[in-house]
């Protein structure tokens, strides 16, 4: 971004559709889930101000800087609870379903700790997330944004 206007501000009218959707996401989980999972994805996707944003409002909402730091080797350590494994592993599966649809694995972990509904609402905070990381790193919006706002 040259001039680094934040588009949140310059364009409300645009982004307030996105933004609903993602409150409304996140209202459904419980909010330590929900800031893993926007944390997580941020992660894949390489967008600063949300990591930035997210890891704060991680902290904020309780969680520890242990579990923030290894978030992204949550499969290597034992501080992560079954229902979150499997919303992490649902997280990875859809941000990178490009690359590859989500396993029997995934969908197994899932099912067993989600009911058809949840799942939905969990699909929906990380298609949330990923919108926001596509918007940030295309508009160019800088971590110093995500710095001062949070």
């Amino acid at each position: 971004m040259t001039n680094q206007t934040n588009p949140y501000v310059a364009h409300p009218e645009l982004f307030a559709p996105l933004i609903a959707v993602g409150q409304k996401a996140q209202s459904w989980l419980e909010p330590s889930l929900a800031e893993l999972v926007k944390l997580r994805a941020s992660q894949i996707n390489g967008c600063a101000p949300c990591i930035v944003l997210h890891s704060k409002e991680a902290r904020a909402k309780g969680e520890t800087e242990e579990r923030i730091y290894l978030l992204n080797a949550w499969r290597e350590s034992d501080l992560y609870t079954p229902r979150e494994r499997a919303a992490l592993a649902w997280t990875e599966a859809l941000t990178r379903i490009s690359e590859r649809h989500p396993t029997s694995e995934v969908d197994a972990m899932v099912e067993e700790q989600f009911t058809y509904e949840e799942r939905i609402k969990l699909a929906m905070m990380v298609v949330a997330i990923n919108a926001f990381n596509r918007l940030n790193i295309g508009l160019g919006v800088p971590d110093t944004m995500a710095r001062k706002a949070a």
